[in-house]
């Protein structure tokens, strides 16, 4: 018996690359990244923890693929469309995409070897942005521009205790309201009823400030 080579555990044999990547995905986005693990990783899989050194040599190396899946969701600016409405496209879907998984904001733009779903979607980016007129110099300072404008976003959003309007005017009315006495704060009183008042949305945000980015940026523009 002494010969013959050890197996790992039967539930080893399922695993794979794209099953592991998959499993941490989801485990950051219940739990957050701080609380991901290689060996809390093998626990949610039913796996050995040295098994998943098979497929990823470190928790750095788990990460870049992790943050490849992300990049991979958000759409890239599609073709032949004007670069506004393709940075408009874009800059929604990578919206959604972090709202789904607020772990990753933070992560972005912190990986030194980037996947080919992340260097995919930098081309698509860089290429929109050049094509209509912008200098290289001028490309990349739009590029960090609408990127900080879609982290902060995603990541001031993750933190609100509201999505809707519905949810905003209830939050407000029955929380912020009581603890903003007029004579106190008279304007803070004033913008809580009167946005409740108007049935102010919170979802209209993100694209208000997109549109006056992205028309601070037209200007900049030069022929092509």
């Amino acid at each position: 018996m002494s010969g013959r080579k050890q197996r790992g555990p039967a539930s080893d044999a399922g695993l794979s690359r794209e099953r592991v990547v998959t499993e941490a995905i989801r485990l950051a986005d219940r739990e957050g990244v701080e609380g991901l693990s290689m060996r809390r990783l093998a626990d949610a899989l039913g796996a050995g923890a040295m098994s998943l050194y098979h497929y990823v040599a470190n928790k750095e190396q788990l990460l870049d693929a992790m943050i490849d899946v992300v990049f991979a969701e958000i759409e890239l600016p599609p073709e032949g469309a004007d670069w506004q409405s393709a940075m408009r496209q874009r800059s929604e879907s990578a919206r959604q995409v972090l709202a789904r998984h607020p772990w990753a904001v933070g992560l972005m733009e912190s990986r030194t070897t980037p996947g080919l779903a992340h260097l995919r979607h930098r081309e698509a980016v860089t290429s929109c942005l050049r094509r209509a007129g912008f200098s290289v110099v001028m490309a990349t300072h739009a590029n960090w521009l609408l990127d900080v404008y879609v982290y902060g976003f995603a990541l001031q959003a993750a933190s609100l205790p509201f999505d809707t309007a519905d949810e905003f005017s209830g939050i407000t009315e029955d929380v912020f309201l009581p603890q903003l006495p007029d004579d106190e704060f008279p304007y803070l009183n004033e913008s809580a009823a009167g946005l409740v008042a108007a049935g102010y949305d919170p979802t209209e945000e993100f694209m208000f400030g997109l549109d006056l980015v992205l028309a601070a940026l037209e200007p900049l523009r030069t022929s092509a």
